[in-house]
């Protein structure tokens, strides 16, 4: 019963750098893992970004493993995807998910998530 809002996407250059942002509501926000996965056209949805229930563990994909970070401020049940080096390969709507257990956040364990927001990098 959570409730999952992202925001922060746009357009930008490649290069440039957006923070993205999520708001949960509904449930117990502190320990859950939290994530963000993308969707690109015509493909399937990836995982991007994991962090545990505490913020102590973080887990990338190989392609945003350097560039991309993410983090949590568990007091304003909020998770965030700060994006730098942006390539246009990171284009994709992406997406918060919570995991469908306290305590977890391996890349399996998300079965919650928000709208999406749009994120579109220009050569």
């Amino acid at each position: 019963q959570v409730q999952l809002v992202e925001s922060g996407g746009g357009l930008v250059q490649a290069g440039g750098s957006l923070r993205l942002s999520c708001a949960a509501s509904g449930r117990i926000f502190s320990t859950y893992g939290m994530g963000w996965f993308r969707q690109a056209p015509g493909k399937e949805r990836e995982f991007v970004a994991a962090i545990t229930w505490n913020g102590l563990t973080t887990d990338y994909v190989d392609s945003v493993r350097g560039r991309f970070t993410i983090s949590r401020d568990n007091a304003r049940n909020m998770v965030y995807l700060q994006m730098n080096s942006l390539k246009p390969e990171d284009t994709a709507v992406y997406y918060c998910a919570q995991s469908r257990a306290p305590y977890t956040s391996s890349r399996g364990s998300f079965g919650s998530w928000g709208q999406g927001t749009q994120v579109t990098v220009s050569s």
